[in-house]
């Protein structure tokens, strides 16, 4: 029996994660230890705490693929794209007028003339 080529190759998956994991830990173990000591005057730290700090800062500032909002936002916007294609005209247009008087005319770029501005009204001067 044959086995295909891309199981015998599935191994190194792992390897290769473990391997990029070392080598942007001691990036960051360098970089720390070379740049930051001598101009913010902080500790040196070892190459575990750089791995610490990766972690930490993929928890507090990357989150985790697949819980809650990589796979949430595709699930919204397949509800929300299915919402959408059962209104009427009139009602998007409805939707996007209020959705322009909530957030403004945002997917249009600044440079283009905006139609849906609200005349300036300004009371007149006192005693003008």
């Amino acid at each position: 029996m044959k086995t295909p080529s891309r199981r015998k190759f599935l191994f190194l998956i792992p390897l290769g994660i473990a391997a990029f994991l070392a080598v942007f830990s001691f990036a960051v173990y360098a970089l720390w230890n070379g740049v930051l000591t001598d101009v913010l005057g902080v500790k040196v730290i070892t190459y575990w705490q750089a791995l610490g700090l990766l972690v930490l800062a993929k928890i507090l500032f990357g989150g985790f693929p697949g819980k809650g909002r990589g796979i949430g936002l595709h699930l919204r916007d397949r509800m929300m794209a299915k919402r959408w294609d059962t209104l009427t005209p009139e009602q998007r247009e409805h939707m996007r007028e209020e959705m322009r008087c909530r957030f403004g005319d945002w997917p249009r770029p600044p440079w283009e003339e905006d139609t849906h501005a609200k005349p300036d009204v300004t009371p007149p001067a006192p005693g003008a």
